[in-house]
């Protein structure tokens, strides 16, 4: 036994050598960005030896650490174990996020209004968004959002699934503790915000995805992960609110929206609803982009959806340098002649790449003809000498990249370019895997509705930049914002909502890509870059 001490940190007790510092600090609630859930893949669990026996360094560090970093005793907390008492220092620490609350909403027929206030939620992956409405008039009266809590187990459905076939009905319950924990924080934060009793909370509204209503719920989500996928409900559920742990009246009723399929959850059915997408002229495409891409397609009077594992490569992690949309983070790149001019989160100093930054930085080096249509980096021999991009794209022993900021210094690698490919194939084949089905061409698209978190934040020109959707839709895409959530806001106000919400739900067709003829042919035709 040894003892692990986290600078600026409580001192933690019998630690045993079989123990990663990282379970050891989550085992302890001392949270560290931990995007894979301490499987080695990800490189961002860093952490500083300052003292203290530890493990040898091993091969998978050494390629997620700079030889700088290795010189100064920078380790993956998930792979290093302590043989003595030791003292670390955390080196990614949490900082603020941006979490979109604002969003699209329609006029609709509201119930007799009563007294007392309800809570609208959406429950992302990503993030969790909480809104207080007065009950009597609809009035939204304050609002609250955080980074879902269920982060330090991974930051993906599959990752959190993997996290219960692992630790079964602990697993199962921790999942839930910890986002009904941090939800029960939003509640106190956002009635303090307004001068509200918890125990006036008359009705609590939830659109989340299936997964993510699973765990908030704590029942079992491990049938999602395998085939054939089954969720154990995709039904609404009307429950008392005490009766999962929310701090709220003793009469509260929770409202949990309907869903399609283990993939197409209540967010998206929420989204549509919300849209009003039948009643829309012509043909119309929803989107929701982030670690898994949800489509739903308008056409012919059916509405046709399809998941696509996008992966978590648009939301910055799977990169060598990115991170959150939190401040230092770059969102923005243009390459102007041999400049590369940067815009950060907060007007910070460079640390990282966020989402909008990725895509931003590829549809740059595609417009400059730095990367090819196959996502290789141009043959540097083949350049003039005097050819920025020459300066700027470096071979090393381990990876080929493009330097993006010299002080500090940040890069794209051949791999990042790679994982964004991975995504933008998975989206575009999606979305063709659609048109297909319903027998409508690229330019029988009358809209596209793009949804959520992370799509809010991508500029059309990177959204067709790149080519997640190609160049003939760019000027028919509108941002719809945190439509989910809307859904929620509606299902507390209007009885007629739910119901027809449920009707919705069982009117979406499902299509399973894997299943779709050609779909592999799809989706290889679909990596391509756009390139002129």
């Amino acid at each position: 036994m040894a003892k692990l001490k986290v600078l600026n940190e409580k001192e933690i007790l019998n630690v045993s050598s079989e123990s990663t510092i990282l379970k050891v600090l989550l085992d302890n609630k001392i949270y560290i960005n931990n995007p894979c859930n301490g499987k080695g893949v990800c490189g961002k669990c860093k952490i500083k030896i300052l003292s203290g026996n530890v493990s040898n360094i091993t091969e998978t560090e050494k390629s997620f650490l700079s030889s700088d970093e290795q010189s100064n005793n920078i380790r993956l907390a998930c792979l290093t174990h302590i043989y003595s008492d030791t003292e670390i220092e955390i080196i990614d620490k949490e900082k603020e996020v941006s979490v979109l609350t604002d969003s699209y909403i329609r006029d609709f027929v509201k119930d007799d209004l009563s007294k007392g206030f309800g809570v609208a939620i959406d429950i992302g992956t990503t993030t969790v968004v909480a809104e207080l409405i007065n009950l009597l008039n609809g009035e939204t009266l304050s609002n609250s959002s955080m980074v879902n809590a269920q982060k330090q187990y991974g930051l993906d459905v599959l990752t959190r699934i993997t996290y219960e076939n692992e630790n079964g009905e602990v697993g199962i319950k921790n999942l839930k503790d910890v986002l009904v924990e941090s939800i029960n924080g939003l509640i106190s934060d956002i009635t303090k915000k307004s001068n509200v009793n918890v125990n006036d909370i008359k009705k609590v509204a939830v659109a989340a995805n299936c997964t993510m209503m699973h765990t908030f719920l704590g029942v079992d989500a491990r049938s999602i992960g395998v085939y054939p996928y089954k969720p154990n409900f995709i039904e609404s559920k009307v429950m008392s609110a005490k009766s999962i742990g929310l701090n709220t009246s003793d009469d509260c009723v929770l409202i949990c929206l309907p869903h399609v399929s283990a993939f197409i959850g209540a967010d998206i059915v929420s989204g549509i609803y919300v849209c009003d997408i039948m009643n829309l002229k012509g043909n119309v495409l929803f989107i929701d982009i982030g670690t898994n891409a949800e489509i739903v397609l308008k056409a012919n009077d059916r509405l046709v959806s399809c998941s696509c594992a996008a992966g978590p490569a648009l939301e910055g992690m799977n990169i060598s340098k990115g991170m959150r949309a939190e401040a230092g983070a770059i969102e923005d790149v243009v390459i102007d002649g041999d400049r590369v001019n940067i815009k950060t989160i907060g007007d910070k100093k460079p640390e990282g790449l966020c989402g909008s930054g990725i895509l931003a930085t590829i549809k740059e080096l595609i417009k400059n003809k730095i990367i090819q249509k196959s996502g290789a980096f141009v043959k540097t021999i083949d350049l003039d000498e005097n050819d920025f991009r020459k300066k700027r794209i470096r071979i090393t022993e381990k990876k080929k990249e493009f330097i993006i900021s010299e002080n500090p210094e940040i890069s794209i690698t051949q791999s990042d370019i790679r994982q964004v490919q991975l995504a933008k194939g998975a989206i575009l084949s999606g979305f063709t895997a659609l048109l297909n089905k319903c027998n409508i061409d690229m330019n029988e698209l009358d809209e596209i509705l793009v949804a959520g978190q992370f799509g809010a934040h991508l500029p059309a020109e990177s959204i067709v930049g790149i080519g997640i959707l190609p160049k003939e839709v760019k000027n028919k895409i509108r941002y719809v914002g945190n439509v989910s959530k809307t859904g929620s806001y509606m299902t507390l106000l209007s009885k007629k909502a739910l119901s027809e919400l449920k009707d919705l739900s069982k009117k979406v067709e499902y299509l399973e890509l894997a299943d779709t003829k050609d779909y592999e042919k799809i989706f290889v035709k679909s990596m391509e870059f756009p390139y002129e």
